[in-house]
């Protein structure tokens, strides 16, 4: 009877222990924040954007329901996509353009690359796929959008992955930012999409009022008090890993993302929606 005992509490903790794990890697939640600005027009107040990134491939339900249901609801004016739609360490885009398909449906879809896309040596093609379902695939260039009477800018840069041997990633990203930043209109309110988030800095010098970034997956495992353990290109205890943060006037939004790669699971570090409605402040 002892044995039987013990051999039924093992199988219970089996069971939990892997539901812990199904759904701490499964389980959509959706994070809301509102951010004022001054320098954003009076049409634009109340705009809603959906933040996606680092789905890596992953699938939530038929047709990816899950997502798309959850995005529906929230009724964005945009979407935005900050890179690592497929991941280099698996084939098949499959997952993620049936994404995008879904949600240019929901809404105007604006896409950069991240670090997957070029390492995977298919980008040519994915590009291609995204333009003929009517992502609108942002590389180093900028886009307005219109409210009413106003104008706001949309901005991409591409993840610095794409250089060239011997040219660091940061000074990539420096020379993009640079020519950008020579194409912007200065008192017009901006929305940077930059895949890489410990580059908040650079994009700081150059006065983007708000970016959204993902690569850093929250820091993989999340602990209260500390934050996230580990993120690429910032190592152990990283700084830039979920929510807002806030450099001069430029405000980042960084998600923890959707999938995983190298690193296969999540803890406490449920997959994330992000949910913006943007707010028009007094000076």
């Amino acid at each position: 009877m002892e044995m039987k005992k013990r051999l039924l509490y093992s199988v219970l903790g089996i069971i939990t222990i892997s539901y812990f794990f199904w759904f701490q890697n499964n389980s959509l939640t959706m994070s809301k924040t509102e951010i004022r600005s001054a320098n954003l027009p009076a049409s634009f107040d109340q705009f809603k954007i959906i933040h996606l990134t680092d789905l890596h491939n992953k699938s939530f339900g038929k047709n990816q329901q899950r997502i798309v249901r959850k995005v529906t609801m929230f009724d964005p004016d945009i979407i935005v996509y900050t890179g690592d739609l497929i991941d280099s360490n698996r084939t098949g885009d499959e997952a993620g353009l049936l994404l995008m398909k879904e949600l240019t449906k929901v809404a105007p879809v604006y896409y950069v690359t991240g670090n997957h896309e070029w390492w995977s040596g298919t980008f040519n093609s994915l590009e291609r796929s995204l333009n003929t379902i009517g992502v609108h695939v942002l590389r180093n260039e900028q886009s307005a959008l219109a409210m009413g009477d106003d104008n706001i800018h949309i901005a991409g840069i591409d993840d610095p992955a794409h250089g060239v041997n011997g040219v660091s990633e940061r000074e990539i990203a420096m020379e993009d930012i640079k020519t950008l930043a020579e194409e912007m209109t200065t008192d017009t309110f901006t929305i940077l999409l930059a895949h890489r988030p410990e580059l908040l800095p650079l994009y700081a010098e150059s006065d983007f009022d708000l970016v959204f970034s993902g690569h850093a997956h929250g820091g993989q495992i999340r602990l209260p008090f500390v934050g996230g353990l580990i993120a690429p290109n910032q190592g152990v205890l990283p700084v830039y890993t979920a929510g807002e943060y806030v450099l001069n006037h430029t405000v980042m939004m960084v998600g923890r993302g959707l999938g995983n790669s190298i690193i296969p699971l999540r803890v406490f570090n449920r997959p994330e929606i992000v949910a913006v409605t943007l707010e028009a402040a007094d000076e």
